[in-house]
C-alpha cells in the first residue's frame, strides 16, 4: 500500500493511503491523531504488526472515510489547487547516500575525475562510499524545485531508490533525487560536499512504501528530462544491478554512528546523462521507480 502526506484546504497536515488503485483514503478522517507517517510506523513497531495491517483495520472500522482521486491529487499539487495539496512523504532529519553502487556510475565518476583510481577503488572494496547528502530544511517535494549551482556549469540528476530507518530497521522506500554539481566534484574528491550539500539539493516521493510491499534488489528506475516540452534524456535501469544490498547499505552506515528516526539514505544510481549534457534552469525531471510513482520536480539555480 502506498501511503501519501498532504495538505488540505485548511492547512491541515493529513496522511492517506492508496487502498485501492488510484483512489487515496484519508486515514486522518478515520484517526484524527495520525497525522504523519511516522505515526502509522510507530504502531507498527509497538504492535509487532505492519503498516497495512494497521491502515487495513482502521478501514474496517470507519463508515465512509473522505477519500480523493490520485491522479487529481498529483495534477492539483502541480497546479497549486485543489482541496489536498501532496507534500513530501517524510520530514528526514538526516538525508545520506551513497556513491559508486553500479559500475556505470564508477566509469562516469571515473571519466569525469582529475584523479579516477579513487573510483574504481570504493567500486571493488568491502567498505562503500557514504556521505552526509541533506537536511530536512534543504529537501523538497513533489512538484517543489530542485537547485542547481549558479558556480558550478555542470550539474545533473540522480535518480535513487531512497530507504528510511527506524530504529535501525528499514522501514519503507521512496524516490530520491541526489542533485550533483558534476563540474565541481570533478575537480577534485575533496570538494564532494559542496558538490552534493547545498539549498534544494534533494528531493524525496512522492510516496511512502513499507518495506515488505517492495523487492528494493529488483525494481526498475526510469528518469526523463525535459525543457521547453521537449524530452531532452532518457534513461533506464534496476537496482537488481547494484553491486551492494540496502540492508548492507544500512548497516555500515549504522556502525558506530547514531542516526535519528526517519533518516533516510539514497543508494545511489546508475543513470548518468551524457558529459555534454547539463540540468537548465526551467527543465523538469521525472523519476520512476516500479510500485512507488513518479517523483517530478522543476530546476531552478540557487
Amino acid at each position: 500500500m502506498r501511503y501519501y502526506r498532504m495538505t488540505n484546504v485548511d492547512g491541515d497536515t493529513v496522511i492517506g493511503a492508496e487502498a485501492k488503485p488510484g483512489r487515496v483514503t484519508i486515514l486522518t478522517d478515520i484517526k484524527p491523531d495520525v497525522t504523519d507517517i511516522r505515526d502509522l510506523i510507530l504502531a507498527a513497531s509497538l504492535s509487532g504488526a505492519g503498516m497495512d495491517e494497521i491502515t487495513i483495520a482502521l478501514l474496517e472500522e470507519a463508515g465512509e472515510p473522505e477519500s480523493v482521486d490520485l491522479s487529481e491529487l498529483l495534477e492539483g499539487t502541480r497546479g497549486e489547487h485543489g482541496d489536498y495539496l501532496l507534500d513530501r512523504p517524510i520530514d528526514p532529519p538526516e538525508v545520506w547516500a551513497v556513491g559508486v553502487t553500479y559500475k556505470s556510475s564508477e566509469m562516469e565518476r571515473r571519466r569525469e575525475s582529475s584523479t579516477p583510481d579513487v573510483y574504481a577503488m570504493v567500486y571493488q572494496a568491502e567498505r562503500p562510499e557514504l556521505f552526509f547528502k541533506s537536511t530536512a530544511d534543504r529537501c523538497v517535494g513533489p512538484f517543489e524545485e530542485v537547485g542547481i549551482r549558479a558556480d558550478s556549469p555542470w550539474n545533473v540528476p540522480e535518480p535513487e531508490l531512497a530507504f528510511t530507518l527506524y530504529k535501525g530497521q528499514i522501514v519503507g522506500y521512496t524516490i530520491g533525487n541526489d542533485m550533483s554539481s558534476r563540474a565541481i566534484e570533478g575537480e577534485n574528491p575533496l570538494y564532494l560536499a559542496q558538490a552534493k550539500l547545498y539549498d534544494r539539493s534533494c528531493a524525496i516521493g512522492p510516496c511512502f512504501i513499507p518495506a515488505d510491499d517492495i523487492d528494493p534488489q529488483d525494481v526498475t528506475i526510469t528518469c526523463r528530462i525535459d525543457r521547453d516540452g521537449e524530452t531532452v534524456f532518457t534513461g533506464e535501469t534496476s537496482t537488481s544491478q547494484m553491486a551492494r544490498t540496502c540492508r548492507s547499505l544500512a548497516d555500515w552506515l549504522l556502525r558506530h554512528n547514531s542516526v535519528p528516526d526517519m533518516t533516510t539514505v539514497l543508494t545511489g544510481t546508475a543513470i548518468v546523462p551524457p558529459p555534454d549534457f547539463t540540468l537548465e534552469e526551467g527543465d523538469v525531471i521525472s523519476i520512476t521507480i516500479d510500485g512507488i510513482g513518479t517523483l517530478e520536480n522543476g530546476v531552478v539555480v540557487v
